[in-house]
């Protein structure tokens, strides 16, 4: 369990984001993701209602052409869950592979963060990356990475 550090949100951040879980469309080319995570307090309460919003480049393109391919919002459940279905993010000059998320409790500040995948040759060559950051990620039967977020709450 880890406290994400408060990151850029980079250039590409849009506002308004749809809200959706699954951010692929038909034809899409990558290989398929799960991006899970659970919210909690620094008491391991589960955080209802958190506003999660996530955004990545797509396979082969910068985030700037995206607009929202791989973009949406949605909110955690009762036990502090969320969970988008998604392909692996592509990669762009200067960044190792990475996304970009935005957590915010209610009635609470932002958390501008990004998560990041272990083995990337670029890792150690990112002036941003934060090991603190890493996903955990099964490989089977789906690639499915995962991260438990502990936002500043009692």
């Amino acid at each position: 369990m880890s406290r994400p550090r408060t990151k850029t949100e980079g250039p590409y951040f849009t506002p308004h984001s749809p809200e959706k879980r699954d951010l692929r469309r038909s034809g899409d080319k990558g290989i398929p993701f799960i991006f899970s995570g659970t919210i909690v307090t620094r008491s391991c309460r589960p955080i209802r209602s958190v506003l999660v919003d996530l955004w990545h480049a797509g396979r082969n393109r910068c985030l700037r052409h995206e607009g929202y391919r791989f973009r949406g919002h949605q909110y955690t459940d009762a036990k502090g869950h969320f969970r988008f279905d998604t392909i692996v993010p592509g990669l762009y000059p200067g960044r190792t592979r990475h996304i970009h998320v935005k957590y915010q409790a209610p009635h609470q500040p932002v958390l501008t963060t990004q998560h990041y995948f272990p083995d990337e040759s670029e890792n150690d060559r990112d002036g941003i990356f934060n090991p603190l950051l890493l996903l955990r990620i099964v490989r089977q039967p789906v690639m499915l990475g995962s991260f438990v977020t502990v936002l500043d709450l009692a």
